[in-house]
């Protein structure tokens, strides 16, 4: 059974900044597309990066770019979001997810339904 579990969470000030951990199990990362997503209360779904696993290529959505940075670790086949300067607009649930990277591009990984495993999401709070 294939489980993505995020950690890392949590409420900072406005400027502040927090590393979201997501790690798999059931599935090994090699040739996969794990990609962050976001949801903030009443709104949809959006896109916030993702890294081609096997090459670390990376694409951010305009609003984090500078701010927000994957990077993935092999031996722990963990990816990681690391999220700097935060604004009070980045608050909202975060989900990892992975989909099979032999399907979807690096280009293309911005439309959720390209995913095949999403992990149960983690709460990041900016505060004013």
């Amino acid at each position: 059974q294939v489980q993505l579990v995020e950690s890392g969470g949590g409420l900072v000030q406005a400027g502040g900044s927090l590393r979201l951990s997501c790690a798999a199990s059931g599935l090994t990362f090699s040739n996969y597309i794990l990609g962050w997503f976001r949801q903030a209360p009443g709104k949809e779904r959006e896109f916030v990066g993702a890294i081609r696993w096997l090459d670390s290529t990376t694409t951010y959505t305009h609003s984090v770019l500078g701010r927000f940075t994957i990077s993935r670790d092999n031996a722990k086949n963990t990816v990681y979001l690391q999220m700097n300067s935060l604004k009070p607009d980045d608050t909202a649930v975060y989900y990892c997810a992975a989909a099979r990277g032999w399907i979807v591009g690096i280009s293309t990984s911005g439309d959720s339904r390209k995913y095949d495993y999403w992990g149960q999401g983690t709460q990041v709070t900016v505060g004013a």
